[in-house]
């Protein structure tokens, strides 16, 4: 299939109603609204093609990015072409559902998300904290640094109530990955989502969010789910 094709394919599925609301989530056009699920008959005919997924990422419709992720090869993927993906990811669908997502199968992983979340912009960073909590709930703990996951945990208690608030989000949620995901800092992330407390997320038109990583995870403790790890990352 050519990007022709799948953009025409993609058009069909879309739907009013789910366009409506991944507008609400802070996408804008181009795009059709189609629901990720009807994606993968179409993902299941192209499989991967590096080719196509640079295509269709540029065309800036959002559900063609989104679809680009699922057929892209990671590996293949240089540390500059996360970085063009990241230049045109304008929100958190986009930087935390697909090129985080797709980083995190790449051998790059750690090393661009680290300069991620060091660069002080808001996507990066969030990026870079949401590449961490696919890999730790994919990977084995041995693959990872726990003198650098124990330092990341201290960076999040000593700045996530200052961050910008997509950053917050993700920082949140790297802190619930660790508590769940990674069973060398289990006790030391519990400990620090306590200290932390509620984190307030301001969003635009729409209500706070108000995230507590403590109750997440006890909650996730209480279901058995400690040292979970998904088969995939990607659908």
């Amino acid at each position: 299939m050519n990007l022709e094709m799948v953009m025409q394919e993609l058009e069909a599925l879309g739907k009013e109603r789910t366009k409506k609301m991944y507008i609400s989530n802070g996408a804008h056009e181009p795009l059709f609204g189609v629901a990720t699920g009807a994606m993968k008959p179409i993902a299941k005919k192209i499989k991967i093609s590096h080719r196509l997924a640079q295509e269709l990422y540029a065309t800036g419709n959002y559900d063609a990015m989104y679809f680009a992720g699922i057929i892209a090869d990671p590996k293949a993927m240089t540390e500059s072409d996360y970085d063009r993906w990241m230049d045109a990811a304008y929100f958190y669908m986009l930087s935390d559902f697909v090129v985080a997502v797709t980083l995190s199968e790449s051998d790059i992983a750690q090393e661009v998300a680290d300069k991620w979340i060091a660069s002080c912009e808001e996507m990066r960073m969030s990026a870079g904290w949401s590449c961490y909590c696919w890999l730790l709930g994919n990977r084995l703990d041995v693959e990872f640094s726990e003198s650098k996951i124990s330092n990341m945990l201290d960076i999040v208690k000593n700045t996530i109530h200052d961050s910008p608030e997509r950053t917050k989000s993700a920082m949140n949620n790297f802190l619930y990955t660790v508590g769940i995901s990674y069973l060398p800092l289990h006790e030391k992330a519990v400990e620090t989502a306590k200290a932390i407390g509620t984190v307030e997320v301001k969003r635009d038109k729409k209500k706070s969010s108000f995230l507590n990583a403590y109750e997440s995870i006890q909650k996730a403790v209480d279901k058995g789910k400690l040292g979970f790890k998904r088969k995939y990352v990607r659908c």
